[in-house]
């Protein structure tokens, strides 16, 4: 049986049009740079659909008389990451030990290791700077009376991040264990121990067990670095996500505009409508 014959291939004409240049080859570096990342993102966005989420979380109404009070929260957030990431490159030269790890191993951050009293500083004053700044919006959000409905779910976990970030610095404290650490940070227990019901509880949990030890830091190194950044982490996201979705509170020197009603056009007798 013979087999079909295949068409043969066209020739391409001669004198034709030369193949066109790709457009991305005559593009400044800068713009080719510009085209390329857009083409990744676009191929991100296209498996994950997080442009919809982003608009959702970036492009929203704010009300009338918005000021710079309103921008405490934002900066509480900034500084909360600058003691991520400071506290991210402290822990990798840390060494929590009671024999003179601790002590020298601070000793040697600050006069040994690249910027390391540079970020040390950041993290010692940007812990200042928090508790500061979590304060100032915590204020600002009682004088303008954004706690009331819907709202009151977002100040209890304002009041919880308050607390755990106190809890934050009381715990970060000690690490340093140095003499004027070590006996604040017994004075600050001790002070726990005398709270009703769960304070003697409390301070065996800090101390990690009836006195002060090698596991006392130990465990406290343990809540600085990975309970309690996990909290305020995850308490931050849901703080976030319940700000976007209620909206931002209007300054309480604000009237709200009542709707007017609307009055129906009046009809003359005789007439009638089209």
């Amino acid at each position: 049986m013979p087999l079909p014959k295949l068409p043969l291939p066209k020739r391409p004409k001669r004198g034709g049009s030369p193949p066109k240049a790709d457009p991305v080859e005559h593009l400044h570096p800068a713009e080719a740079a510009t085209e390329a990342s857009l083409t990744v993102v676009g191929w991100i966005d296209e498996r994950t659909a997080l442009s919809p989420g982003l608009r959702w979380l970036m492009f929203r109404k704010i009300p009338r008389g918005v000021n710079w009070a309103y921008t405490l929260g934002s900066a509480t957030l900034i500084v909360f990451l600058s003691q991520a990431v400071t506290g991210v490159f402290l822990a990798m030269y840390y060494v929590p030990s009671v024999n003179g790890g601790a002590y020298d191993s601070i000793r040697n951050i600050n006069n040994n290791v690249f910027l390391g009293q540079f970020v040390h500083g950041m993290h010692k004053w940007g812990a200042s700077m928090m508790v500061i700044l979590v304060f100032l919006h915590m204020g600002r959000v009682f004088f303008f009376g954004a706690y009331k409905y819907p709202r009151e779910l977002n100040w209890i976990i304002g009041v919880v991040l308050l607390i755990l970030t106190m809890a934050m610095g009381f715990s970060g404290y000690l690490l340093p264990f140095d003499q004027r650490s070590y006996w604040a940070t017994i004075v600050g227990v001790n002070i726990n121990g005398t709270g009703p019901f769960i304070g003697p509880y409390l301070s065996d949990f800090l101390r990690a067990g009836p006195e002060f030890g090698a596991t006392t830091l130990t465990r406290f190194y343990a809540i600085h670095m990975l309970l309690l950044p996990g909290l305020i982490a995850a308490l931050i996201g849901a703080h976030i996500y319940l700000v976007t979705k209620l909206g931002v509170a209007a300054p309480p020197w604000l009237k709200v505009e009542e709707p007017r009603p609307r009055s129906r056009p009046s009809r003359s007798r005789g007439t009638r409508s089209p």
